[in-house]
């Protein structure tokens, strides 16, 4: 099977630099033209399911997508971003100040670090294969689109490409770009 994945188009959040987690900003008007556009390259292909997270930023991303494919929406909750706990809404320099300890624990400490109120990445990469997982399992043979969440896809990248944890920093995943696996024999390509 074929699964594509989609990151959603750019929010005020990340144009702020603000962690969102699973707290939700609204498109920019870059990022609804991101979503268009993302929509119009999809319009030419043939798949038979839409994925996406249940937060609002890859919802109006996925229904761009489903206005021209004529799909409808499958929700999964599974595919929201990390729950980045106490630093939600914050900037870095936000986080140092308020939280001094935790930001310092969490980037010395890094892929078992569980953010206070969060969780880590090892938790969100788990989720994220685990669900990437179960979408192929039902749709074998199939094309299917996932429209997800940067830290997740950055969980997604690790595992695939079999890159130590933390090293997903290395792969963009720009706002509503499109990533392509096969998944065939119970691994990804």
């Amino acid at each position: 099977m074929k699964l594509i994945t989609i990151r959603h188009g750019e929010t005020h959040w990340n144009a702020e630099g603000r962690e969102m987690g699973q707290l939700d900003s609204p498109l920019t008007a870059l990022g609804i033209r991101q979503a268009e556009a993302i929509a119009d390259r999809l319009g030419n292909l043939e798949f038979e399911a839409l994925y996406s997270s249940d937060l609002g930023r890859a919802m109006r991303t996925a229904q761009a997508i489903a206005s021209r494919s004529g799909h409808d929406i499958v929700i999964d909750t599974g595919l929201r971003e990390r729950q980045m706990g106490i630093f939600q809404g914050l900037t870095v320099s936000e986080m140092k100040e308020r939280f001094p300890q935790e930001r310092s624990d969490y980037e010395t400490i890094g892929f078992e670090y569980v953010i206070p109120g969060g969780e880590s990445a090892k938790t969100r990469l788990q989720r994220s294969v685990r669900v990437m997982t179960e979408i192929a399992g039902r749709h074998p043979g199939e094309t299917v689109v996932a429209v997800t969440h940067g830290g997740f896809l950055r969980g997604f990248f690790e595992f695939v490409l079999s890159t130590p944890p933390g090293n997903g920093k290395r792969f963009k995943r720009s706002n509503a770009s499109y990533s392509a696996f096969e998944y065939s024999g119970g691994e990804y390509v």
